[in-house]
């Protein structure tokens, strides 16, 4: 069912931002639809009454996506987002869990794209080969999957950030805007990381795969009373390795409009 979710998840999408028709959220939302955005109420009616006014207040906002990953009963969308023209644009990751054809809950990390960035790239062109944003198809899913999963445990649970010489491959691609390209920059930033916020963790919600890319959905906490932040990292594996990641980060809010929680 993952390429008929993924179909009516992006119709859904456009239909709702581009053209403000409420009509799909009676056709594809379920009744027990549960929003994790802080801002977000619970329900068709909430998500109709939080549509009506975003659009009123943005009539002029346009989305591109980037990449568009279905796995299981997910889908997830990775948007770049502009309220109107000459406005700072945001990376918008949208994920969705669809059930008997119904979207039934929501999550999303929205960030604002910086002026410049540390690598020179911008946050969402592909630029290792071959330069397709889409999954593709001939790259195994499972393998994918394993690969950076294995890597994420062993920098969040072994604290080993000799782990990307491991499951990386230079020239590796580097889209957060704070961060230089190269296997050995992303080591020296978890081995930072780790020194100098000791009691650091990274607890991994959710894994989105398809093809060669790897989405990975994770809770960042500095210490134990940091609210920390809701992060989804994007991974592209090719020939087995670990060769572009672009992500987006957003610091989870003191209050919140549900007690969902981001995660």
């Amino acid at each position: 069912m993952s390429a008929e979710n993924k179909e009516m998840v992006v119709h859904f999408y456009d239909q709702l931002f581009s053209h403000g028709n409420l009509e799909v959220i009676d056709k594809f939302v379920g009744p027990t639809y549960t929003n994790h955005n802080p801002q977000g109420v619970d329900g068709p009616e909430g998500l109709k009454r939080f549509i009506t006014y975003f659009k009123g207040a943005n009539p002029e906002l346009h989305h591109t996506r980037y990449r568009i990953l279905a796995d299981g009963d997910l889908v997830l969308l990775h948007t770049r987002s502009v309220a109107a023209p000459g406005a700072t644009p945001h990376v918008v990751v949208d994920v969705f869990r669809v059930e008997e054809g119904r979207i039934v809950e929501h999550w999303d990390v929205i960030q604002p794209v910086p002026d410049t960035t540390v690598g020179g790239h911008d946050l969402f062109s592909t630029l290792s080969a071959p330069a397709e944003n889409g999954p593709d198809p001939l790259v195994s899913t499972s393998e994918s999957k394993r690969i950076v999963t294995r890597l994420f445990h062993e920098i969040a649970v072994d604290r080993d950030p000799s782990a990307f010489e491991r499951y990386a491959v230079d020239p590796f691609y580097e889209h957060n805007p704070q961060h230089a390209d190269g296997v050995a920059a992303a080591k020296e930033l978890f081995t930072g990381l780790f020194a100098t916020h000791p009691e650091v963790t990274l607890d991994v919600k959710r894994v989105i795969a398809e093809g060669d890319y790897v989405a990975v959905h994770h809770h960042l906490k500095l210490n134990p009373d940091d609210p920390g932040f809701s992060c989804i990292e994007f991974f592209r594996v090719r020939d087995g390795r670990i060769v572009e990641h672009w992500d987006a980060v957003q610091p989870v809010p003191a209050a919140s409009a549900n007690d969902n929680t981001m995660f």
